[in-house]
């Protein structure tokens, strides 16, 4: 076919019809209807310009004719070709309307006289002898209008109003080329470069967060690491440093080179790893790091470490150490030390302060993570599983991925002599296969809980107003349950605490709090049920004794089933069923999610579930 060059914005551009696109603009009362005509055969792109960009069932006829044909029926108030630029593939529709420019001079008269000619409608006279007018249905197209309006020696210029579809800037993952081997991030149920295999989802859920966040954090977020062994060289960590101090030489200049000292640098990695092409990234890559070496159990030095963090603009302070030795629990000052800055941290806001649990596979927590105001971070196994060296008890907070069944790869420090007793690429890797010389295999709660402090800075990068308190509810409300229900009492598990980490759900919690500037939406549920208190809407109907569902567990107590119920509600859009029978004299809530004809869609729900690492099983409404 012919090209057309016409003028657009400072350029010219050269089009070519498609040979296959059309757009049609049809009656709101089409558009709204749930059927397709049957002259479409595919719609490509919605509302472009006005227009729905479609292919048309020719059976034989040419596109024009096709067109004409379809420009005839009374749901169709306009139909246009589609265009191609030269050198794009992008899909270009004209809406009709038209910009032109008449010399100067010319009269009104003669100004209209132009567009009489070619049917045009006058919309508006604008400055300097501009108008913006419209074809009509008389008008040829509003392309061959503007090229022969830019003949006529009384225009200066003519333009079309032309409709693209633009680019979504949508977030693109990290180029860095050990993140598919970071299945804590997202677990795809198997290991990059080996055949063994994961339980797929069971994850923190960061990759999704990013997506939700549309990109990987805030440069704006301080991450705080107080530990030993940073090493302030590594490519991850190198460029993003501010204001390092260690303790225990009173100055800026951090302790390197010391190889009884590495653990601080894989600790930091997986919180805050950069994203530069190469390597491993942490769950909040753009997040500023604040080294803090010298871990120490001193008063005077612990109520130091947690004041520089806070008075120099730390936002969350992750602590993979601590003691689980009873002769040396926390007294008065550490506890006053690490709630000062718990509270005014971030300008009364809080510092976010997290503490591993420990690893010594105790029924109690190390004494640092046991204290109110912090987040004691346990450790769940990539088959979303208890880690056995994982310590448990009632102050855990929540759990996050680690090793304990496949390890997770984080950054190690250029001194760092590996595992004692092993040789070779044995030293730094599980399997021995080594995956660059400035990383190795690492896991414990030392890595889960850098883990959830970049999740942290993933919550303040989409909502900075939140305070520690509400940073920790929110991790809470939004964990997963995994292990067994009844593992839980009202929703909380000494291993798990209120369940795995995840950092998407905990993301929406949080862009919708700054959105709506409300409380944490299951702050009266954690708190009040028990005590009678809390406003909750419910529509209540009878369930026949038929069909199936899928029962995700049974609880004794019915803030849990609340709890459980909102969740399992807004997570997979199903009615929640609940039993209510008696069992030794108790009574017993069963929770069972959809309401299905059949076992087959059951089945399928189920499926979707363990997906997202809920476990349950199908079940008969008869059998309850």
């Amino acid at each position: 076919m012919s090209k057309l060059t016409i003028k657009s914005g400072k350029s010219e551009l050269v089009l070519r019809k498609s040979q296959s696109l059309v757009g049609l603009k049809t009656t709101p009362t089409t558009e709204r209807s749930a059927t397709q005509p049957d002259y479409i055969e595919t719609e490509v792109v919605k509302n472009m310009g006005g227009f729905n960009i479609v292919t048309l069932k020719c059976d034989g006829d040419t596109v024009d004719e096709k067109l004409d044909e379809v420009r005839t029926h009374d749901e169709v108030e306009v139909g246009t070709h589609v265009y191609f630029a030269e050198g794009s593939n992008r899909p270009l529709v004209p809406t009709g309307d038209l910009y032109i420019v008449f010399q100067d001079g010319v009269t009104e008269a003669n100004q209209q006289a132009a567009l009489d000619a070619y049917h045009l409608t006058l919309v508006e006279h604008r400055e300097n002898g501009r108008i913006l007018a419209r074809v009509t249905a008389q008008s040829p197209n509003p392309i061959k209008v503007a090229t022969a309006l830019q003949e006529l020696s009384i225009v200066k210029f003519a333009e079309p109003d032309l409709d693209i579809v633009l680019d979504a800037y949508a977030f693109a993952m990290p180029p860095d080329n050990l993140v598919p081997h970071q299945w804590h991030l997202q677990n795809g149920g198997f290991v990059a470069d080996v055949d063994y295999p994961l339980k797929k989802g069971a994850d923190a859920k960061v990759v999704d967060a990013w997506r939700r966040l549309g990109s990987a954090g805030s440069s704006d977020v301080t991450i705080a690491v107080i530990d030993n062994g940073f090493d302030l060289t590594h490519p991850d960590l190198r460029n993003k440093t501010v204001k390092p101090f260690d303790l225990w030489s009173q100055s800026s200049e951090v302790l390197q080179g010391d190889a009884r000292y590495t653990h601080g640098t894989p600790c930091a990695s997986v919180a805050l790893a950069a994203s530069n092409g190469q390597g491993i990234v942490g769950a909040a890559p753009n997040a500023k790091f604040m080294p803090l070496s010298g871990t120490s159990y001193s008063n005077r030095l612990t109520e130091q470490m947690f004041e520089y963090c806070a008075k120099n603009g730390a936002d969350i302070i992750s602590c993979s150490w601590g003691t689980t030795d009873s002769a040396f629990s926390l007294g008065p000052i550490k506890e006053q030390a690490i709630a000062k800055a718990a509270k005014e941290g971030r300008n009364g806001k809080g510092c976010i302060i997290l503490f591993a649990v420990g690893n010594d596979d105790l029924d109690f927590v190390n004494f640092y993570a046991a204290h109110p105001d912090v987040i004691a971070v346990a450790a769940c196994t990539s088959q979303d599983e208890h880690a056995p060296y994982s310590n448990r008890g009632r102050e855990v907070s929540i759990c996050a991925p680690s090793n304990g069944d496949w390890p997770i790869i984080a950054a190690r420090a250029w001194w760092d002599q590996g595992l004692a007793g092993f040789s070779g690429n044995q030293r730094y890797w599980y399997d021995g296969r080594p995956r660059g010389q400035h990383y190795k295999h690492f896991g414990g709660t030392s890595s889960s809980t850098p883990l959830v402090a970049g999740v942290c800075a993933l919550l303040l990068s989409a909502n900075p107003n939140l305070t520690a308190k509400e940073v920790k509810q929110i991790l809470q409300d939004t964990a997963d349950k995994i292990g067994r229900p009844n593992e839980y009492l009202n929703g909380h598990s000494t291993k798990y605490g209120y369940g795995r980490v995840n950092a998407d759900r905990a993301l929406a919690e949080a862009i919708r709090l700054r959105d709506q500037g409300a409380a944490p939406v299951r702050e009266e549920v954690a708190t009040g049920i028990n005590s009678g208190q809390g406003l909750f809407r419910f529509s209540v109907q009878k369930q026949p004794a038929e069909g199936w569902g899928v029962q995700i567990g049974a609880f004794y107590d019915y803030g849990n089933v609340l709890i459980q119920a909102e969740k399992l509600q807004s997570q997979f859009g199903q009615p929640i069923i609940v039993n209510i029978s008696e069992l030794g004299g108790k009574t017993v809530y069963r929770v069972v999610v959809g309401a299905f004809p059949d076992a087959n869609q059951a089945k399928q729900l189920l499926e979707r579930m363990q997906a997202a690492g809920v476990k349950g099983f199908a079940r008969n409404f008869r059998d309850l």
